[in-house]
């Protein structure tokens, strides 16, 4: 069975969601792009996923920024504004009927292709946009149950080839990274930056908590996650120290906790890394206290509605 930071709660509403795909509304079945559309020939094409709670895009800015962010670095105009965009955005989720517990996905690829190719300029259409809106209810008992890692022997990229901060279509590496650690019994990957560093995980960002200090990598060679900045940003107002720095193996080994971090399943504990149990207990108390002050800013978004 699998297990990992993205199960969820079954929801037999799953099959008869309506897809958007430019403009248009599919059944699950039907919604389906050309086999020349520049995501899936050469992956060349960004992403975006968000969380709605209580009829609130939670932290819809800062999906925002970080999707525009990432269509400046690959070189992609968008034809729509992010008012337009997030207007789409209601519309799909309002065709569904959805108010709560909703997971959406937004996908932009460059657009279609004239003939198999790389080449940017051989794109005959605008860009494509998807957006997939599920009922996606964490696990609890996952949660509760932690994850265990492997540390894969795939680097994080350096940002001068391919910048781990952008949310592109191109995640070969980070599936590898994934297959290595299933193929040793674990549920998901440690990945080091190209120093040796701890960079972050296959999908979810990664802390340790030391001596009451929490630790994460220095962000120069992980994902640009908004549930990472948003655990620093709590650390900070409720007087925890928190390093973004350099850190070993060595020091993740002999740590009193670790969890990692990810839109959909917020801060899940990590029991196990390289088949070494990290502290004493599943479910660290750091790591449940880190969890509850996250769930207040969700809470303090949700009342001031973004």
């Amino acid at each position: 069975m699998v297990h990992g930071t993205h199960n969820a709660v079954a929801d037999d509403r799953n099959k008869d969601i309506k897809i958007y795909i430019n403009g248009e509304f599919f059944k699950r079945d039907d919604a389906k792009i050309s086999v020349f559309d520049s995501g899936y020939l050469v992956g060349d094409g960004i992403w975006e996923a968000l969380r709605l709670h209580r009829g609130v895009l939670v932290f819809l800015e800062d999906h925002l920024d970080r999707l525009w962010m990432s269509a400046a670095s690959v070189g992609m105009t968008f034809p729509f504004t992010k008012r337009e965009l997030t207007q789409t955005i209601w519309k799909v989720l309002n065709e569904n009927k959805m108010t709560d517990h909703v997971h959406v996905r937004i996908m932009i690829t460059r657009g279609i292709k004239k003939t198999p190719s790389q080449d940017p300029r051989l794109t005959i259409s605008g860009p494509n946009v998807v957006i997939i809106p599920e009922f996606k209810k964490a696990s609890e008992d996952s949660k509760e149950k932690g994850i265990t890692l492997f540390t894969s022997t795939i680097r994080r990229g350096s940002p001068d080839y391919l910048d781990p901060r952008l949310n592109c279509h191109s995640k070969l590496h980070e599936v590898q990274a994934l297959i290595q650690a299933i193929e040793a019994g674990a549920d998901e990957a440690l990945m080091l930056d190209v120093n040796g560093f701890v960079s972050t995980c296959n999908a979810t960002n990664f802390f340790i908590i030391k001596n009451g200090e929490v630790w994460t990598s220095t962000g120069q060679y992980c994902m640009n996650g908004i549930t990472r900045a948003k655990v620093i940003e709590s650390c900070q107002r409720n007087g925890i120290v928190c390093h973004q720095k350099n850190f070993s193996l060595f020091d993740v080994y002999g740590a009193d906790e670790a969890f990692v971090t990810g839109t959909f399943g917020g801060l899940t504990p990590v029991t196990k890394i390289d088949g070494r149990p990290i502290g004493e207990k599943t479910y660290g108390d750091m790591t449940r206290k880190l969890s509850g002050f996250y769930n207040d800013l969700i809470a303090e978004a949700v009342a001031n509605g973004k």
